[in-house]
């Protein structure tokens, strides 16, 4: 009471109010009952009350209304004892959860909208969740339970957050990280495709399946695995970004494996399989054989010559084959096919014998022949001596070509060497047994060049008759650096024939003897000293090839290719050229341009010489008939003689 009235005096302080109405008012206050308890409203009505202060407030002393409820707030709200707030607290407790961000929590539907899921988890409010977390969730209705995780406790508009899709690939990624750990064999659906592979649903939470993984051969089409649920290990983890991933081939690797111990445990050498082609190579084919991959290699897959094995197998193709080896720490195993069947050479023909007539196909061309397979597995050599009578060589790799069937005579037969050697040429009679008859010492013919060499030609008359022409006997008049500059293979050429060596099978072979010796009638006309014009057709450094008239080719060595101007001469020039040596024997022309010069200069320098003499003579002759005249010597005539003698000297000298 006594606050009371202290706080009526200090408002009275700052108020226009009459004084009396102050004492009134605290009169009326001070003669209330004493069991009465003034209500709150009335105290405050009584403060706002304005309040003159006309003389200082005498301070009232305190009555039984001391006794006042202070307790009650301005707004009528009781406060609460300490024994009380700790009850209520644990009534709050006992009613709402502790929960933080982050946590997994189960929760209870208690409304849905067109667009959201109602949860209550026990929190002081109800959170709100999208349906589209609720798709995988069919038949969703109030009342269900379902597990979600705390987002956010208080957003900034004070709504608490929750999601289902967070908790699911929460408890995904805890139950993805035990397969992992335990190798447990888990169950996906392929969702979609993307680069390098598939994306696996696994617990709901999105995994990767690289392509390589999909299945143990190779796949090229992905699209056919979308879709389908299949079953899956766990191979790698990344903790920090909380990515895996899967592999349905490691499944079916470990089922092979387990056939793959089972099949090598009854494997013997010599024991039939039966298999499937899974893979063609150039080197042979690889047989699934029912979880172990066994090994064909080429040479082992017929008895004849293959050049790729899809000449034979073809993909997906089941056949039988036989166990040639196997390693069972390496895992191979090699199988073969022919070994299936009798070898080739077991079961010859009885007819076949040497000297028999046999047919076959060109399956290897090698330098030295050629190889026939008469059967299959079973082949014969072809030497390039057996193929025709010439002693000519001849490239079997050029005469030959695959695939090409020929017949031949079987010369040699080895049934235990398994070797045989054939011969093309013993199919005609050998021509070299008449061959002076057709082909006499200087008769001529026209023959096909088979080949050409740095040394001669060599031309073919007729099938196994044939000789050389050597590069010296082309022409007459030319020089050859290569007989491919005269003649091409393949060209026809006449010929004369120059001798025959029966016994070595040769034949020597002339072309430029067809026609006469031409140098025996140019030796007159390209005569030592004589000038022709030349074409300078190459040059070196030694010197330069001429082209003369008549066909012939002179030579002029470097020292006489200078022109009178100090130049050289150079390629396709046109020149006069002087012959300083002609060797019919050597069919040999030296040649020179510097001559040409420098003969017209010697002849200049002659001629002027001859002139000088010739007017020295003729003064010498003057001063005769002078001196013949003369008859005394006077001072004046030797004066004149002295001049006289002075120009004949003079003119001697010059002459000189």
């Amino acid at each position: 009471m006594n606050f009371f009235i202290k706080q009526l005096n200090a408002d009275a302080q700052d108020s226009a109010a009459a004084p009396e109405e102050v004492v009134e008012a605290t009169t009326a206050t001070t003669n209330a009952p004493v069991e009465e308890t003034v209500a709150p409203e009335a105290i405050v009505e009584a403060a706002t009350e304005p309040v003159v202060a006309a003389q200082p407030v005498v301070e009232v002393i305190a009555t039984a209304h001391d006794d006042f409820d202070w307790s009650v707030d301005k707004r009528n709200v009781s406060l609460y004892s300490s024994e009380e707030k700790l009850k209520y607290d644990k009534v709050y407790e006992d009613t709402f959860v502790q929960i933080a961000d982050g946590e997994i929590i189960n929760g209870g539907v208690v409304g849905l909208t067109k667009t959201d899921v109602v949860v209550n988890i026990g929190f002081k409010s109800d959170g709100l969740i999208s349906l589209n977390e609720f798709r995988d969730y069919p038949g969703l209705k109030v009342g269900d339970e379902v597990e979600v995780m705390v987002v956010e406790k208080e957003d900034k508009n004070g709504n608490l957050t929750l999601s289902r899709k967070s908790a699911r690939i929460f408890r995904a990624w805890q139950r993805i990280m035990e397969v992992h750990k335990t190798g447990e064999v888990v169950t996906g659906n392929v969702t979609s495709k993307t680069k390098g592979g598939l994306i696996v649903d696994v617990f709901g939470m999105e995994t990767f399946l690289p392509g390589s993984q999909i299945d143990v051969k190779p796949v090229t089409d992905y699209d056919q695995f979308v879709g389908k649920t299949m079953e899956f290990k766990v191979v790698k983890i990344n903790e920090t970004i909380k990515n895996a991933v899967v592999s349905h081939k490691a499944l079916i690797e470990s089922d092979i494996e387990a056939q793959r111990v089972e099949i090598m445990s009854k494997l013997e050498k010599g024991q039939v399989l039966e298999g499937i082609v899974k893979n063609i190579t150039d080197f042979g084919a690889f047989m699934d054989l029912g979880g172990l991959d066994g090994l064909l290699y080429i040479t082992d897959i017929s008895w004849g010559r293959i050049s790729h094995p899809s000449e034979v197998l073809k993909m997906d193709q089941k056949l039988q084959v036989v166990v040639l080896d196997f390693d069972d720490d390496k895992k191979r195993i090699s199988l073969g096919l022919k070994q299936l069947t009798p070898h080739p050479w077991d079961v010859l023909p009885e007819g076949l014998a040497e000297g028999s007539i046999v047919k076959g196909k060109v399956v290897n061309i090698e330098d030295y022949g050629a190889f026939l397979e008469i059967q299959p597995g079973v082949e014969g050599l072809v030497h390039v001596s057996e193929i025709t009578w010439a002693n000519t060589p001849i490239n079997a790799k050029e005469f030959f070509k695959l695939n090409d069937e020929y017949e031949a005579k079987v010369v040699t037969l080895d049934k235990d060497a398994r070797k045989m050697s054939l011969s093309i040429k013993q199919m005609t009679v050998d021509p070299w047994s008449t061959i002076e008859n057709k082909y006499a010492v200087e008769s001529k013919h026209k023959g096909l060049v088979k080949n050409i060499t740095p040394y001669g030609v060599f031309v073919e008359l007729e099938p196994g008759i044939g000789g050389m022409i050597h590069i010296s006997d082309l022409s007459w008049l030319k020089r050859f650096n290569h007989p491919s500059d005269y003649v091409k293979v393949g060209e026809h050429i006449d010929i004369i024939i120059m001798g025959i060596d029966k016994d070595n099978r040769k034949l020597q072979l002339g072309h430029k003897q067809l026609e006469e010796d031409p140098w025996n009638s140019l030796e007159d006309t390209f005569a030592i000293g004589s000038t022709h014009e030349g074409t300078v057709t190459r040059k070196d450094d030694k010197g330069a090839l001429v082209q003369l008239p008549y066909g012939l080719e002179g030579f002029a060595p470097a020292r006489h290719l200078t022109k009178e101007d100090g130049k050289t001469v150079v390629a396709e020039e046109t020149l006069p050229f002087v012959v300083i040596e002609f060797d019919r024997n050597e069919k040999r022309i030296l040649l020179s341009h510097s001559r040409v010069w420098e003969q017209v200069q010697a002849e200049e320098k002659e001629a002027v010489k001859k002139e000088a003499r010739a007017e020295a003579e003729n003064t010498k002759k003057a001063v005769k008939a002078v001196q013949a005249k003369v008859e005394k010597t006077t001072l004046g005539d030797i004066g004149a003689l002295a001049e006289l003698r002075a120009k004949l000297e003079g003119g001697e000298d010059a002459a000189k």
